[in-house]
C-alpha cells in the first residue's frame, strides 16, 4: 500500500488501525460507567457529609434515568441528523459538563441538574457506540468488538465502587472521589476526539458502511409485537429494576447492616492501596457492590456462547428470575454474610442478559428491531428512574433495608412470572427461543 494512504504508518485497511479504533471507541463509555457508580459507591460519605435522606440520594439516579428515557426518544433521531461523529462528540460534553456539574454542586438542585445532564450525554453515547463498532467491525470481529466494549464499560463500575471511599478517605473528601469521575468522563471525551480524527481519515481510504442508530422507537411498529416481545419486555423491567436500583444504596445497605468496612486497612501509597482494595473485594462494602458487575465482565461472553450452542434462552431467563428472589430475602431477612447472595446475584446477571437481549431479534421482524430495543431501553429506564426513589424512601422510614429488600424480591418474582409466560407462549409459537443458533 502506498505510503501516502498510511496514517501515522497504519493501513487504514489492517488490524492494527481498526484494533485502534476499537480502544477509542470503547473508551468512550468507561467514564459514563465510573461516573454513574460512584455515587453509589461514595453513598455512606454523601449521606454523611451531605446530611441528606436516602431517598435523596436515589433521586440522583432518577434524574439520570428521566434523562435517559427523553434521549432514547430522541438521540436516536439526533445521530442520524448529525452523524455519529458530531452526534457522538455533543454527548461526550454533555457527559463531561454533567460530571463537572455533580463535582462541583454546592446544593441538591444542582447536583440533580447535574445527573440530568450526565443522563442525557450518557445514554445516547452508548447508543452511538453500537454504530461505530457496527461501522468499523461489520462482517469482522463484530461479537469481539461489543464484548471487549462492554468489558471495558464494566471496569469503569468496578473501578469507582472499589476506589470510590478510598479516594474520599486518602485525599481528604468525597469530592475527589467525583472529581476521579470527571477524570474518567474527560479520558472519554479523549478518546471520541480520537475516534472522531481517526474516522474522518480512515473513511477517506475506506467504503465504511454509514449505519443508523438501531435502538429509535417508531410507535406506529408498536401493533406488529407479539405477547411474546411483552413478556420479554415485563422480564426486562422488573429484572433490571432488581438490579441497578439495589446496587444504587447496596454501599450504604452493607455498611448499615453488617457493618462491613469502607474500605480495607492499608500502608503506602494511593496505588497500594487501591490494589489492597481489589485484593479484599469481598471484605469492603464497595467491593461486594461490584461482584454484581465483576461476574458480567469476566462470564457474560462465555454465557452469550453457551446461549449460541445449546439456546434454551427462555428456560435461562425462568432460571436467572428464579435465583433473585431468595438472594434477595436472604440479605432483607437474614443476617447470611452478603458475599453469598451477592455472588447469586451475578450469577442471574449474567444469564437473563445474555439470553433476554439476543432474544429480542427472534421475536419480533428485522426492520422492526430499532423500535423494539428503543422501546425496552425506555421502559427499563422507567424502572431505574423509579426504584432508586423508592428504596431509599423505604429505608428512611423504616430505618432498615428490610421492606427494600422484599421490594426487590417481589420484583424477582414478577420477572419470574413474566419468565414463565414468555416459556409458555414460545411454546406456543414453536420454541424458536430454545433453539440454539445453529438449529434449522
Amino acid at each position: 500500500m502506498p505510503q501516502k494512504t498510511r496514517i501515522l504508518g497504519l493501513n487504514p485497511e489492517g488490524r492494527a488501525y481498526r484494533f485502534l479504533m476499537l480502544a477509542f471507541i470503547a473508551s468512550l463509555s468507561f467514564g459514563c460507567y465510573f461516573a454513574y457508580d460512584i455515587v453509589s459507591a461514595i453513598a455512606p460519605s454523601l449521606i454523611e457529609e451531605l446530611k441528606i435522606a436516602r431517598q435523596t440520594l436515589g433521586t440522583f439516579f432518577t434524574m439520570y434515568s428521566l434523562a435517559a428515557i427523553l434521549a432514547v426518544l430522541f438521540g436516536g433521531m439526533l445521530v442520524d441528523k448529525l452523524g455519529t461523529r458530531k452526534a457522538s462528540l455533543l454527548f461526550s460534553i454533555l457527559v463531561f459538563v454533567g460530571a463537572v456539574l455533580v463535582w462541583k454542586a454546592r446544593s441538591i438542585p444542582l447536583f440533580f441538574l447535574g445527573r440530568f445532564i450526565f443522563g442525557a450525554g450518557s445514554e445516547p453515547l452508548i447508543v452511538a457506540q453500537s454504530a461505530m463498532l457496527a461501522r468499523w467491525f461489520r462482517d469482522k470481529e463484530l461479537a469481539f468488538s461489543f464484548g471487549a466494549t462492554l468489558t471495558v464499560s464494566r471496569l469503569g463500575s468496578l473501578f469507582a465502587f472499589n476506589t470510590g471511599e478510598l479516594i474520599s478517605r486518602y485525599f481528604g473528601g468525597f469530592r475527589f472521589a467525583l472529581l476521579a469521575a470527571v477524570l474518567a468522563c474527560a479520558i472519554s471525551l479523549l478518546g471520541n476526539i480520537l475516534y472522531v480524527i481517526f474516522d474522518r481519515r480512515g473513511e477517506k481510504f475506506l467504503q465504511l458502511k454509514s449505519e443508523e442508530v438501531q435502538e429509535k422507537i417508531r410507535f406506529r411498529d408498536l401493533k406488529e409485537f407479539k405477547p411474546t416481545f411483552w413478556y420479554i419486555t415485563g422480564l426486562c423491567f422488573t429484572f433490571y429494576s432488581a438490579i441497578f436500583p439495589f446496587t444504587a444504596l447496596s454501599t450504604d445497605f452493607f455498611v448499615d447492616k453488617w457493618g462491613i468496612a469502607r474500605t480495607a486497612e492499608s500502608t503506602g501509597g494511593f496505588l497500594a492501596q487501591v490494589f489492597n482494595n481489589f485484593l479484599h473485594m469481598f471484605s469492603t462494602a464497595g467491593g461486594i457492590s461490584s461482584i454484581i458487575i465483576f461476574a458480567s465482565m469476566v462470564f457474560a461472553p462465555f454465557a452469550g456462547s453457551l446461549v449460541d450452542k445449546i439456546g434454551k434462552r427462555a428456560t435461562m431467563m425462568v432460571f436467572g428470575s428464579l435465583i433473585i428472589v431468595p438472594a434477595h430475602l436472604l440479605m432483607g431477612l437474614t443476617y447470611v454474610y452478603p458475599v453469598y447472595p451477592m455472588i447469586a446475584l451475578g450469577l442471574a446477571f449474567v444469564l437473563v442478559p445474555a439470553a433476554m437481549w439476543p432474544s429480542v431479534p427472534l421475536v419480533v421482524r428485522e426492520e422492526r428491531t430499532g423500535t423494539a430495543f428503543g422501546l425496552m431501553t425506555a421502559i427499563q429506564n422507567i424502572g431505574l428512574g423509579l426504584f432508586p426513589l423508592l428504596n431509599g424512601f423505604l429505608r428512611d422510614k423504616t430505618s432498615s433495608y428490610t421492606a427494600s429488600s422484599i421490594m426487590f424480591a417481589t420484583l424477582g418474582f414478577l420477572g419470574l412470572f413474566f419468565a414463565l409466560l414468555l416459556k409458555k407462549a414460545d411454546a406456543r409459537e414453536g420454541n424458536r427461543l430454545e433453539r440454539s443458533a445453529i438449529s434449522k
